[in-house]
């Protein structure tokens, strides 16, 4: 079967990366392990950040003529015609301007993979954005949701008897936990390239530096470090991006204690991620967060903030310890805690591993994914 993929808010093969990005890479990869044949049917992105209506027409215009070379290219059988369409990521600011129209058009079942429908954004800047995705959403032969948070807004715009498929966040778990099974050599790797003190305890967290919830996130883990600036403990900051200096300003009362790594490479980031202690991250708006599972996965505890589907990666207490977000001084207890408690440390770290191995690997993404799939064809037969 043969399956045409599409992400309107980051192609998998966008330069820059991000959150999005990954989960679309593994959906690819998921599928492809299904058996799927599955191509990228585009990377036109239509995002608009701003609100301008000049913009979104352009971007509709553009999806649209996208929509027309492509099903030309499947009529003329330059590209084999696909059985599914699925679209990974839509709402108002990155609505679906190609998929809806090549499946009706081919007559193929439409899936949709993380949809969102705000009804706030009625009559506002991305209205046109927001009906197109709710269009969209009330074609889909399935929508599946990795975040529970959006699901009562979508559910009412599906077809008669359609019901939203939940699936865990997902990702290949293998080279984090053979990472784990380094973590001396791992340590020593980076203690030697980084002169980073291997007798103190390591937090380590992953993001983008940009302005908005990711900026407002280090702010966040700044405030609540800053409590504890008297206490041994080093942190380790992997990423980089346009608001690298605020994000420097809010570290400012710690800056001893902060090592600043760069944006690394997914392929150096188990190595990292293993050699450390403890995974810290206020998740300002997060949808669930990818590096939260990463940590997991290489045998870290984890203190995040209880927002979005964090919850649902991140099985507290028994994996970690989920604070209320906004308030850093609860953060600040949760990190002393575990900072004072080596063993209950190493404790979680293990439990997380293994329930992050068990529910959240690919393996079992690709499972879910095939059974959902199999049963939307099913019906057309």
């Amino acid at each position: 079967m043969r399956i045409a993929f599409y992400a309107p808010m980051k192609s998998p093969e966008h330069p820059n990366p991000s959150g999005d990005r990954r989960m679309a890479q593994l959906i690819m990869r998921a599928l492809d392990q299904c058996g799927y044949k599955v191509h990228l049917a585009s990377q036109h992105r239509s995002y608009d950040g701003v609100g301008n209506a000049a913009i979104q027409t352009a971007i509709r215009q553009e999806g649209e003529r996208q929509a027309s070379s492509l099903l030309s290219a499947y009529r003329d059988k330059k590209i084999a015609r696909p059985h599914i369409w699925f679209t990974y990521h839509l709402y108002h600011k990155a609505p679906d301007w190609i998929g809806p129209r090549v499946s009706r058009a081919l007559g193929i079942p439409y899936v949709i993979a993380e949809a969102s429908y705000a009804t706030k954004q009625l009559g506002g800047p991305w209205d046109l954005g927001l009906q197109a995705s709710k269009q969209a959403i009330e074609m889909a032969s399935a929508v599946i949701s990795f975040n529970s948070v959006d699901d009562g807004c979508v559910s009412p715009l599906l077809k008669r008897g359609l019901k939203i498929t939940r699936i865990r966040p997902f990702i290949d778990v293998q080279p984090y936990a053979a990472a784990a099974k380094q973590r001396t050599f791992n340590r020593e790797t980076i203690t030697a390239r980084y002169n980073i003190d291997p007798e103190l305890p390591w937090l380590i967290c992953v993001a983008m530096m940009r302005p908005g919830d990711k900026l407002s996130s280090y702010r966040e883990l700044g405030a609540a470090l800053s409590r504890l600036k008297n206490r041994p403990w080093r942190l380790l900051v992997i990423g980089d991006g346009s608001a690298r200096e605020q994000v420097a300003a809010a570290f400012a009362s710690v800056k001893g204690n902060v090592h600043w790594l760069g944006a690394k490479s997914a392929a150096t980031l188990p190595g990292i991620y293993a050699a450390c202690d403890l995974y810290v991250w206020p998740a300002v708006n997060e949808a669930f967060g990818m590096a939260l599972l990463e940590a997991q996965a290489a045998g870290l505890p984890v203190i995040a903030g209880n927002v979005g589907g964090v919850s649902g990666v991140v099985n507290a207490p028994d994996c970690g310890v989920l604070v209320e977000p906004g308030q850093p001084e609860t953060m600040a207890t949760a990190i002393a805690k575990l900072l004072d408690e080596p063993e209950s440390r190493q404790l979680i770290a293990a439990k997380a591993q293994q329930y992050t191995c068990e529910h959240h690997g690919l393996k079992t993404g690709a499972s879910s994914l095939k059974r959902l799939l199999q049963e939307v064809t099913s019906c057309l037969s």
